[in-house]
């Protein structure tokens, strides 16, 4: 059986053909948006970008979350009714910024208090203000665009499923289909035809 046969390659389109994750141009226009933003949203979307977590698991961190020595934020995931963690590497100055904000905060006390429609309505109309319409204008659409942006960057499916919780590595292999600069060099090579 093909390794690809159970994969369900539409799954980071929408039900009429529209992209689910985030370009990297869109990306650089809503992360422009975002530093104009009151700093909690900034800092919650910066996490949404540089790991792709969950937006349940972003509201979840807590001070006691972020491990400055090793340059990780620790996510608590509900995989199959059992909760496990994983340490999701971050840039070292995205990390003081997290660790002077939690500073204000009590060691078990959440750093994003919102309900997640909050925190979906402050990244909608982020999305909005940087001009991102469609399907990848949602809190999933930094996930989608962070786990297409690792494959693409040539980092093993394994590690980027580890990095995005994956129970499946069926779930990772989804962001293999999406077309990168290498397979549009390769395409390239067809279009002389036309």
């Amino acid at each position: 059986m093909n390794a690809y046969a159970a994969i369900d390659e539409t799954a980071l389109f929408d039900g009429t053909g529209r992209r689910k994750y985030l370009t990297r141009s869109e990306a650089a226009a809503l992360l422009a948006a975002v530093r104009k933003a009151d700093p909690q949203t900034r800092l919650f979307c910066q996490l949404l970008n540089l790991t792709g977590c969950r937006i349940s698991e972003a509201l979840a961190v807590t001070r006691r979350h972020l491990d400055p020595e090793t340059g990780r934020v620790i996510f608590r995931t509900l995989k199959r009714r059992k909760t496990v963690y994983r340490g999701v590497p971050v840039p070292g100055r995205f990390m003081a910024e997290l660790v002077k904000f939690a500073a204000t905060h009590d060691a078990d006390q959440r750093l994003f208090s919102w309900c997640r429609q909050t925190g979906w309505r402050r990244v909608r109309a982020l999305m909005a203000q940087a001009g991102i319409e469609g399907p990848q204008a949602s809190p999933k659409g930094f996930r989608h665009g962070y786990g297409c942006h690792a494959i693409e960057c040539g980092l093993p499916e394994s590690l980027v499923g580890r990095l995005l919780g994956h129970s499946s590595p069926k779930s990772t292999r989804v962001y293999t289909f999406v077309l990168g600069p290498e397979e549009r060099e390769l395409a390239k090579r067809m279009w002389v035809r036309v």
